[in-house]
């Protein structure tokens, strides 16, 4: 029997982000080249998220790559670009078909041309998928993210468009990459480790946090469902107590 009947489906979270790692320590089990462990690592998102899709989660949101992740050796970027190139192309007839809406946020200047225009392109082609938005993090950091908000506020303070006085979280919320997106209610990072990697740092403050030791190319619908069964086996009090609740 799958996971996915044990799921209470009133209690679902709407907004998942997955930190997907493990993909080079997954081919270096195996004897293989880090680029085979990426290549596998898209498998591994075509099946999360048609496993989300399927119990209606609304947003996903996947860590594909780090602003940090540029200072990684050079082949293997290129090689992650070209991928990314690739999967993007294979896929986004598919998405479009089962109403995946692709959306971004990041870094996009960082991108290499190629990269940015297949992302524009496939974000073009799949605005108006309803049943998922997949939302890809690529060249993207929350430090960075929050800098860039500051510089904003900072500019339009400036101008006279925004009022320092009027300055609170929800400002601040509105000036992110995410301003269109709900926090995320589950963060889920695989491949063993327990941090959460300069990822979504505001945006995460209330989210239920969850870790395996499962390598990303592993981890599946079914690992999903784990994930989410563990999500609502949680009281969130956000601060309040269970009586109030």
């Amino acid at each position: 029997m799958s996971l996915i009947d044990k799921l209470d489906h009133n209690r679902l979270p709407c907004h998942i982000a997955v930190i997907m790692d493990g993909n080079g320590r997954w081919a270096k089990a195996r004897g293989l080249s880090r680029g085979e462990g990426h290549r596998e690592g898209v498998g591994a998102i075509r099946k999360v998220v048609e496993a989300a899709a399927k119990v209606s989660v609304q947003y996903l949101t996947l860590y594909a790559f780090s602003t940090e992740n540029w200072s990684r050796p050079s082949e293997e970027v290129d090689g992650l670009m070209d991928l990314m190139v690739y999967a993007i192309t294979r896929e986004t007839a598919d998405l479009k078909k089962n109403g995946v809406r692709i959306a971004y946020i990041g870094d996009m200047e960082r991108l290499p041309e190629n990269v940015r225009a297949t992302l524009q392109e496939c974000i073009r082609e799949t605005a108006g998928g309803e049943r998922l938005t997949l939302v890809l993090a690529l060249s993207y950091s929350s430090k960075w993210e929050i800098a860039e908000a500051t510089r904003k506020i900072t500019s339009d303070v400036t101008k006279g468009v925004l009022q320092e006085s009027n300055i609170d979280e929800d400002t601040i919320s509105r000036y992110l990459t995410t301003r269109d997106l709900p926090d995320p209610d589950l963060l889920i990072r695989t491949g063993g480790e327990q941090r959460i990697s300069n990822f979504l740092l505001w945006q995460c403050a209330y989210a239920e946090l969850y870790f395996t030791d499962i390598f990303w190319p592993d981890f599946g619908e079914e690992e999903l469902y784990e994930a989410i069964l563990n999500y609502q086996g949680r009281e969130r009090r956000f601060g309040k107590i269970s009586e109030q609740i």
